[in-house]
C-alpha cells in the first residue's frame, strides 16, 4: 500500500500564525501559506481580511486547510474602537456595519452563482435589509457558569468562578462578562458581574467542566421590547440545592431590575452534557409570571423560556415583512387559495398572511409539537381565523394529503440550517405551486435546494438579504421562485 503523502505545509494540531487576505462566506477569513512547495491555503472562521491571528490546525488536506481561531494578534486597519467588551459571539463587532453588510452581501451572491448554478444573481438582488437596531438587539442570552476563568492579562486559564461566555477555544473556559457586550440588553450586563459576586458569595461552586461537577450551570435571560421586561432562569445542579434560598435570589433580582422582572424561573440539570435544559430535568416558576409578551407586525405573541422565538424581534419584522410582500405580490395568486406554509415554526408568517389577505385558508406545517402548540395560542390570540396547523414531518405529510398536488398557488418554505431534504424537495416540487418564498437561515443549503428548483422549472424572481445577527457571520435570505 502506497505511504500517504505528508503534507508540506501544515499537520493537525499545529499552531500557526498566518495573515488574513480575503473572506469567504460564512466568516471564513482566507490565509495564505507559501514557501518552496508553492501557494496552500488556510480557513480560519470569525476573522476578517487584514487580522494577523493565532489558529489551530483542526483538518487537513493536499490543497488547504481548515482551522481554529484562538486569538487576534492584530487588527484589521479596518476595525474601530467600540464601548463594548469582546465575546466569542460578536466576533465582527469592530467592523463598521457597512463593511459587514458588503461582506455579507458579496459573499452570499457568490455562494449562489457557485453553488446554486445562478451566474446572473446580481440581476434578480431586491434588497439588503438591516437590522433596526446594529447593537443590543438580542431577546434572548445565555450565561455560563465556569470553575475555570480566563486571564486575559496572562492569557493563560486560571481557577476562578466565572459567569460569562465560554472563551474561543477553550471548552473547559469560561470568560467573565463584566460589562455590556453590545448584543443583548445593557442593563442586565452591566450587572452580572454584581450577580457573579452573589452566586459566589453562596460558598456553592460553579459548574468544572473537567470534572463534570459543580451547583451553578447557567443564567438564562429573555427579554420582551413590547414590554421591556424581562425573564429569568437559573439553571444547576441538584446537588447542594437545599443550601441555596431561590427566594432570596428572586428578591435580588427584584431589587436590582425593579418591575421589570416578569418571573424567575429554576431549572435543575443533573446530566453531563452541555444543555441549558436537560431531557431528564425539571423546571419550576419561583417568583411572578413564567411567560413574556412579545410583539410582531401589530400581533402579540406569549413566550416562555423554551418558546423558540426570533432572536432579533426588531429585524424579524422586517425579515416577515419582506416574506409577505413576496407572497402577496400577486395578491391573486393568495385570495380566495389554499397556502401551505411548511416548517412553520411558531405560525408567524402563516398569520401575518391570513390576516392581510381575503379568504385565504393557512395550512401550517412543522415537526416541533411545542412550536405548534404555541402557533394555535398565538392564533387564537390574535384571533385570526382561517388557520390550521399539523405536528408532522412535511415530506409524510405531503404523502398523506395528494390533494394539494397542482391546488396550491402560493407555497411558504422556511426549513432549519440544513434545508429541506431531497426527498421532500421533490415532493415540494410535486405539489406544481406557481410561485414558492423561500426563507432560509442557511444560504448554503438554500444555494443548494435552487439548483434543483431551477431544473424543475422555477426561476429565481427576487432575492433580499436580512442582516438578522449583525456582528456575526449569519445571513438569513428570501427568494422568490415562479414557475419558468
Amino acid at each position: 500500500m502506497p505511504r500517504r503523502e505528508r503534507n508540506k505545509f501544515v499537520k493537525r494540531g499545529q499552531i500557526i500564525d498566518i495573515l488574513i487576505e480575503d473572506y469567504a462566506f460564512g466568516g471564513k477569513g482566507i490565509g495564505r501559506i507559501r514557501n518552496e512547495h508553492g501557494e496552500f491555503v488556510v480557513f480560519v472562521p470569525n476573522t476578517l481580511p487584514g487580522q494577523l491571528v493565532r489558529a489551530q490546525v483542526k483538518k487537513s488536506s493536499k490543497t488547504y486547510a481548515e482551522c481554529k481561531l484562538l486569538d487576534v494578534l492584530k487588527p484589521s486597519d479596518d476595525e474601530i474602537d467600540v464601548p463594548f467588551q469582546d465575546i466569542p459571539g460578536a466576533p465582527y463587532i469592530k467592523l463598521p456595519i457597512a463593511l459587514q453588510h458588503q461582506y455579507k452581501k458579496d459573499s452570499t451572491l457568490e455562494l449562489f452563482k457557485r453553488i446554486g448554478k445562478v451566474p446572473d444573481i446580481e440581476t434578480k438582488f431586491d434588497a439588503f435589509v438591516s437590522s433596526p437596531h446594529p447593537f443590543h438587539y438580542r431577546n434572548k442570552m445565555e450565561y455560563g457558569f465556569s470553575a475555570i476563568g480566563y486571564d486575559r492579562t496572562l492569557k493563560k486559564d486560571v481557577d476562578e468562578f466565572t459567569l460569562g461566555f465560554k472563551r474561543r477555544g477553550l471548552w473547559w473556559c469560561g470568560d467573565n462578562l463584566d460589562k455590556d457586550s453590545g448584543l443583548f440588553d445593557a442593563d442586565v450586563e452591566n450587572h452580572l458581574k454584581t450577580i457573579r459576586a452573589y452566586c459566589e458569595r453562596t460558598g456553592l461552586a460553579p459548574w468544572h467542566a473537567p470534572k463534570k461537577e459543580g451547583f451553578f450551570r447557567y443564567f438564562i435571560v429573555r427579554k420582551s421590547y413590547k414590554t421591556q421586561r424581562l425573564l429569568f432562569n437559573l439553571v444547576t445542579t441538584s446537588h447542594n440545592l437545599p443550601e441555596f434560598n431561590l427566594d432570596e435570589f428572586s428578591s435580588y433580582l427584584v431589587k436590582l431590575f425593579g418591575d421589570r422582572v416578569a418571573g424567575v424561573l429554576h431549572t435543575i440539570n443533573d446530566e453531563i452534557g452541555d444543555r441549558t435544559i436537560a431531557t431528564t430535568g425539571s423546571i419550576r416558576l419561583i417568583y411572578g409570571e413564567d411567560k413574556i409578551v412579545e410583539e410582531l407586525l401589530g400581533l402579540n405573541f406569549e413566550i416562555s423560556m423554551k418558546s423558540f422565538f426570533q432572536t432579533n424581534p426588531k429585524c424579524a419584522e422586517k425579515l416577515y415583512a419582506k416574506v409577505v410582500d413576496y407572497a402577496l405580490e400577486h395578491k391573486e395568486a393568495v385570495d380566495n387559495t389554499v397556502v401551505l406554509d411548511l416548517f412553520c415554526g411558531t405560525g408567524t408568517i402563516g398569520q401575518i398572511i391570513a390576516s392581510k389577505a381575503n379568504n385565504t385558508k393557512i395550512i401550517g406545517v412543522d415537526i416541533v409539537a411545542s412550536a405548534i402548540e404555541d402557533a394555535k395560542q398565538n392564533a387564537k390570540r390574535n384571533t385570526i381565523k382561517g388557520l390550521e396547523f399539523y405536528t408532522a414531518d412535511v415530506g409524510k405529510f405531503l404523502n398523506e394529503h395528494p390533494e394539494y398536488i397542482n391546488n396550491i398557488r402560493t407555497l411558504i418554505l422556511d426549513p432549519a440550517r440544513a434545508g429541506i431534504a431531497p426527498k421532500t424537495l421533490k415532493k415540494v416540487i410535486n405539489l406544481n405551486a406557481e410561485r414558492l418564498v423561500y426563507v432560509s437561515c442557511n444560504p448554503a443549503t438554500q444555494a443548494r435546494d435552487t439548483e434543483q428548483l431551477m431544473l424543475a422549472g422555477y426561476q429565481i424572481k427576487k432575492l433580499s438579504l436580512v442582516d438578522q445577527f449583525p456582528h456575526t457571520a449569519h445571513i438569513e435570505t428570501v427568494v422568490l421562485f415562479e414557475k419558468g
